[in-house]
């Protein structure tokens, strides 16, 4: 049994583990596992042509439950081995697959360097920047309900907080987080960004250091592999005329209403 990557593109996790995959041309079978049942994530996958792509179902299922007892993505099987979160993912891949030095280097300040923006990613970018998803596409969907502009701000002046934070401390005058070269840490942070991106919410927009490091982050991953792994968050707004599993919307439906408070 080869390598499998459960996943689903809508996911910001997992598509940093598919774009770091597909640029290191790490043979594995995509595997699908739809977060929003019959939405727009019903589509095919990239690379759907391929025998070695199948969907999953929703990640709830009891099947998905084998590989990953979280039920969350993404998640990796290799063998009898599986592994879930995708800073671990990441890792066993680059370790197991000797990718370039320049993704998570040998040299043990500029490794710190890709630890200390991955430790700190987690509850700054990571904790507002998916929010814009939340609040403009998904709880609206849910609930039937739009959210006052007031909490959509709320998140934007927090996120604000975060960017200036990312490009004062950790991009400063350098081409890319860790210096010269692309790492783990760039990728996990441009794939986080790209979800207000998708939702119409211009992050890059008045910050000329954080346009210019996203267009180099872009070259160095490819433009063509970048697209296709964003594909499903840039035409995000399809999901507003689509519908969503009746079970699933009840379940998320009450969550959802005590975050619109």
């Amino acid at each position: 049994m080869g390598l499998e990557l459960y996943l689903d593109l809508l996911s910001q996790p997992c598509r940093t583990v598919y774009i770091f995959a597909k640029k290191n041309n790490i043979p594995f079978e995509f595997k699908h596992v739809e977060l929003f049942k019959d939405s727009i994530l019903g589509r095919k996958m990239p690379g759907g042509n391929n025998p070695g792509h199948s969907r999953e179902g929703q990640h709830y299922r009891e099947e998905f439950g084998k590989v990953n007892i979280l039920k969350k993505v993404p998640a990796l099987k290799d063998g009898v081995f599986t592994l879930a979160e995708s800073t671990a993912i990441l890792l066993y891949l680059s370790r197991k697959y000797n990718t370039p030095d320049h993704w998570y280097p040998s040299d043990i300040q500029k490794r710190a360097r890709v630890d200390e923006y991955l430790s700190w990613h987690h509850t700054n970018i990571r904790a507002n920047a998916p929010k814009t998803l939340w609040i403009k596409v998904l709880i609206p969907l849910f609930t039937g309900q739009k959210l006052p502009p007031e909490k959509l701000q709320e998140v934007m002046d927090e996120l604000a907080i975060s960017l200036k934070q990312f490009e004062e401390k950790f991009l400063q005058d350098k081409p890319f987080i860790v210096g010269s070269e692309i790492s783990l840490a760039d990728l996990v942070a441009i794939v986080e960004l790209m979800q207000p991106i998708g939702v119409g919410c211009d992050i890059f927009e008045d910050r000329p250091k954080l346009s210019e490091w996203r267009n180099r982050v872009e070259e160095a991953v490819g433009k063509e592999l970048f697209q296709e792994a964003h594909e499903i968050i840039l035409n995000i707004k399809e999901l507003s005329n689509l519908q969503i599993d009746p079970q699933l919307k009840e379940h998320l439906a009450p969550v959802l209403r005590k975050m619109m408070k």
